[in-house]
């Protein structure tokens, strides 16, 4: 049966931030991921998941100036001493929460950019943070996001992220294929998982256009849970999406998942 990581910074909006870990706990579920842990100390975040009996399943690295509409920093030539900082900000997050997969932002592509050059500075900062990491048993991930909720994002489809980790070739860096973005963008969404599991890390759900829950929209995705059992998927399932309305009151689609969580 699939295993679930509630996204906190999308679920459960109606609490403040740090009593949503209890929330998400009180509904089931046994993993949480968030966006970004770097507003709170990492002794708060940890004893939160301490407290719950949670996992931390994922969380991303500091993305740059988000406000002002940065999206990452790994693919920005002439930021990488901003990036191996990010790199170590959440290496120290990543110890206190106990997470062993981090994701790692490639960020916008700025008008006219030379995307060779992008790419060049892409595969040497995920070279970079693949070998801090994997000392501490931790996994980079890269994510192609859907150009509509985020334009001019440097990463956009399936098979151009897993060329980069073949570039990269470090065996600590994987896919994090979010079945939201994939749909938008290509599609074939069960031909796509059997053709690139063995080197996803991750894998993140949301109702389809509107981003909702998963039991809305143009995904069967009580069928395609039992498609991603049977191709022998073991990690957790981000649930990455905006509920309708309450958090709570919107998990029926959970409901048959949920007393084999723990």
């Amino acid at each position: 049966m699939p295993r679930f990581a509630a996204n906190l910074s999308m679920m459960y909006t109606e609490h403040d931030f740090l009593d949503r870990f209890a929330a998400a706990a009180a509904d089931g579920f046994r993993a949480v991921e968030f966006l970004f842990p770097y507003a709170y100390a990492p002794a708060d975040l940890a004893r939160c998941l301490r407290e719950q009996g949670l996992t931390q399943a994922l969380f991303n690295l500091p993305p740059g100036d988000w406000a002002s509409g940065e999206r990452g920093l790994a693919a920005l030539p002439g930021r990488e001493a901003e990036f191996a900082a990010s790199v170590q900000q959440a290496l120290m997050y990543a110890q206190a929460t106990g997470c062993r997969r981090l994701h790692v932002m490639a960020g916008i592509a700025p008008a006219g950019a030379d995307r060779d050059a992008m790419r060049r500075t892409y595969v040497a900062n995920l070279r970079y943070a693949a070998q801090q990491f994997a000392p501490h048993g931790i996994t980079a991930l890269i994510e192609p996001i859907n150009t509509r909720d985020m334009p001019g994002y440097f990463l956009n489809y399936q098979q151009q992220s897993h060329e980069i980790v073949a570039e990269v070739g470090a065996p600590n860096l994987k896919v994090q294929m979010d079945l939201y973005h994939c749909q938008i963008m290509e599609g074939d969404l069960l031909m796509r998982l059997k053709r690139h599991l063995a080197g996803v890390g991750h894998l993140q759900i949301a109702g389809v256009p509107q981003r909702h829950e998963p039991d809305t929209g143009e995904v069967n995705y009580r069928w395609l849970f039992d498609e991603i059992d049977a191709l022998g998927y073991e990690g957790y399932i981000g649930c990455e999406y905006r509920p309708r309305g309450g958090t709570s009151a919107g998990l029926g689609w959970f409901a048959p998942y949920k007393e084999s969580q723990s």
